[in-house]
């Protein structure tokens, strides 16, 4: 049985603003450390599925904000409907959890490892074990670098604000 989550806007309207800061703007396609290309802010496949190619051309602002959203919707639509989370989250710590969405991927129990759904974090949340969950969020601080998983300063920083987003009390 699926998971209530709060409103999709009024989540999207939380994880955006973090999305937009730490991926940046670039109008022009270009290949992103994990080695794929991307778009606008952190886009690496269209609204109709396409993959990003080095050839498309520059996108506006606005297509960059399209997508944003796009993708926002597409991965929390995908981890309510995983069963990875197992216990509703608040419209802060699912803002949270999107965001690292957006950046890590959701796998959803595909039998990949290293993805959202089969993470320690959501076992953690999954338990009720908040404070667990939240300090999970600071694991995913590495990517590779020339074939070596090493720790980002910059993905540290991502992570620090997601966990201060994850704990933050909604208003009530």
């Amino acid at each position: 049985m699926a998971v209530a989550w709060p409103q999709q806007g009024a989540v999207i309207a939380l994880a955006a603003p973090l999305i937009r800061q730490f991926e940046g703007f670039r109008s022009a396609p270009y290949i992103c450390p994990a080695g794929k290309p991307t778009i606008g802010y952190g886009t690496t496949r269209y609204p109709d599925g396409t993959p990003v190619a080095l050839t498309d051309k520059p996108c506006t602002p606005a297509q960059a904000e399209e997508w944003l959203e796009w993708s926002a919707r597409r991965l929390m639509a995908a981890l309510a409907a995983s069963g990875a989370v197992t216990r509703p989250p608040t419209l802060h710590q699912a803002a949270a959890l999107v965001c690292l969405a957006y950046n890590i991927g959701v796998g959803c129990h595909d039998g990949v490892k290293g993805d959202l759904a089969d993470s320690m974090l959501l076992e953690k949340f999954n338990t009720g074990d908040i404070a667990a969950a939240a300090d999970q969020f600071l694991v995913w601080d590495k990517a590779h670098v020339n074939g070596v998983l090493v720790a980002v300063p910059g993905l540290l920083a991502r992570r620090r604000a997601e966990q201060a987003l994850f704990l933050q009390a909604d208003a009530s």
